[in-house]
């Protein structure tokens, strides 16, 4: 995913989903903008929601994985963590398999962005990926408009910028995600996902 300065491009990430109401919201925003984004999906939650996961990729976006009951990886036993990611990768997996025969999450996002580095060295599979941006959007401190400026303020060319579509964030996302589309793209950028 290299920078072109003369085509900037924002990678736009959503955590936490997929949540009915949120995530197809924001695939019918991203939609607007021709834009493209990457989805870490719980597994949890996409044994049931598989639909959202399964309408991501039929649009044209990436779905990686959150683990499967999106657990701190600092405050779990390294044993446990990975079992959990593997429990993800396997109901995500087998969500997509039903419509996507060959697609496999080649991504991986711990959620809270933590990961010990005994566990991060045993995911092998997968890429991990961070971030640039956290729009902090899950923040009930924060409006719309802050998580909005937050994004506009600190994401350039080549940036990952993580939202997220949950239930949490849904009262912000609604308000800042048009924004930071329509501001990026009147400055030429182009919206892409990770893969």
């Amino acid at each position: 995913m290299p920078a072109n300065p003369s085509q900037p491009c924002l990678y736009l990430t959503f955590d936490d989903g997929p949540t009915p109401g949120v995530t197809d919201w924001v695939l019918d925003q991203l939609d607007t903008y021709q834009a493209k984004a990457t989805f870490f999906v719980v597994g949890q939650l996409a044994k049931h929601h598989p639909s959202l996961p399964r309408e991501a990729l039929e649009r044209g976006h990436a779905v990686g994985t959150h683990t499967q009951n999106h657990l701190n990886g600092w405050k779990t036993h390294p044993a446990v963590y990975l079992r959990d990611v593997q429990a993800g990768n396997e109901s995500v997996t087998e969500i997509l398999k039903r419509t996507f025969p060959d697609y496999q999450p080649l991504l991986f996002r711990p959620p809270y962005g933590r990961l010990l580095s005994c566990v991060a060295r045993k995911i092998t599979v997968q890429r991990i990926v961070m971030w640039h941006v956290l729009a902090s959007d899950w923040r009930d401190a924060l409006n719309a408009e802050q998580v909005s400026a937050k994004v506009i303020n600190n994401a350039q060319n080549g940036s990952i910028v993580v939202f997220h579509d949950s239930l949490k964030a849904e009262p912000r996302i609604k308000g800042a995600l048009p924004r930071v589309l329509e501001y990026f793209a009147k400055r030429g950028y182009r919206f892409e996902n990770l893969e």
